[in-house]
């Protein structure tokens, strides 16, 4: 009778324990397929960091800074004034620039009234050796006609057709014919040389032109020049940002170049994952991102896979692995993956440049 009790205390206290050791095994078995698959849809590494531009902000004239405008992690907005230098000896050099363009302008001016009027000069030559021309054929034609004359006049005469005074005057019109075609073609020939000295004198003003123009439009790059100095020694905010790594103080001396500070637009920032090779094959771009801070671990910022970088890290760095010198190890590579932010994700801008993050791309 006890050994029946026994057995059927025994059955009956083990029939809970089976039932609760078969509800653990399923709660395993199901919490190992959703680690499993969440672990095939949700790919992360904690090799990340936030990444943006840098406007390195440097002066293109050298001098000594007369003003600052800024502080350091002040918020500027594009054109706002940032540095000032003293612009005393780029004022003398636009004024002495100015002068002497003023003073070539002028040469040309008076080369170019000279062409002109030269040019003039030469058209109206042209015109009376025109007329010119004209008068030497009246003239050839009149003498033609007094030759005529005195040919009928000589046969008149030994006929005592004419009087000696009629003849006498015959000859004298011939001779008038003869010196009006000899005057007309001297002042031909004289009109005409003087149209080939006055086209030389216009070559020669043209040519005079052409260089002085060379001149005025050196002086006029090297005012150019001087008043963009001038203007450079304003600094200007090249966008919208915050201000770091400020480098001067007023009274400074400075070079061409120098940095002076950066300016860091936290609008314009990103992700750089660096995935092992074995999971990039899953991550498409388009895909979405969650990603963590360490600096905001109770908060989670979103994004999305923008581009996959055309090699490994390893591939660009200074001394890249030769891997044919027979000492290889096989190594798994990391590819960067740039992460764009949603958004309004980081609306208040608390992400900085350089934070470690952890993100997750869901590649279901």
């Amino acid at each position: 009778m006890v050994e029946q009790i026994k057995k059927a205390f025994n059955g009956r206290s083990k029939t809970p324990t089976a039932i609760l050791f078969l509800v653990i095994a399923v709660v395993v078995v199901v919490l190992v397929l959703l680690y499993l698959r969440y672990h095939a849809t949700h790919i992360s590494t904690d090799d990340a960091f936030v990444e943006g531009k840098i406007h390195m902000i440097a002066s293109k004239v050298s001098g000594t800074i007369k003003g600052i405008s800024i502080q350091h992690n002040q918020f500027v907005k594009k054109d706002d004034p940032l540095f000032e230098i003293d612009p005393v000896d780029y004022d003398v050099k636009v004024k002495e620039a100015q002068s002497s363009y003023e003073a070539e302008k002028a040469k040309f001016t008076e080369t170019a009234y000279k062409l002109d009027v030269a040019r003039k000069q030469a058209v109206q030559i042209g015109a009376a050796i025109e007329t010119a021309k004209a008068n030497k054929d009246l003239a050839e034609a009149n003498l033609k006609q007094a030759k005529a004359d005195m040919k009928r006049a000589e046969n008149l005469l030994k006929e005592d057709a004419i009087s000696k005074e009629r003849y006498e005057k015959t000859r004298t019109a011939l001779d008038v014919s003869e010196a009006q075609l000899k005057a007309a073609l001297e002042r031909t020939k004289e009109l005409e040389a003087s149209l080939q000295t006055q086209l030389s004198l216009v070559k020669q003003n043209d040519a005079g032109l052409a260089a002085q123009r060379a001149v005025v439009e050196t002086k006029k790059a090297t005012m150019e020049s001087a008043q963009l100095n001038r203007g450079y020694t304003k600094i200007l905010a090249p966008a919208d940002g915050y201000v770091t790594r400020k480098a001067v103080e007023i009274g400074n001396q400075i070079v061409v170049g120098q940095p002076l500070c950066a300016i860091v637009p936290l609008e314009d920032i990103w992700i750089v994952a660096n995935f092992k090779e074995t999971q990039v094959a899953k991550i498409k771009v388009g895909q979405k991102v969650d990603f963590k801070v360490d600096t905001y671990s109770g908060r989670t910022f979103r994004g999305s896979v923008d581009s996959i970088m055309a090699g490994t890290g390893a591939s660009f760095s200074l001394f890249p692995p030769e891997n044919a010198t027979g000492n290889y190890v096989k190594v798994v590579q990391r590819i960067p993956i740039k992460i764009i932010l949603d958004k309004g994700t980081d609306k208040d801008h608390v992400l900085r440049l350089g934070m470690s993050v952890q993100p997750t791309v869901i590649a279901e």
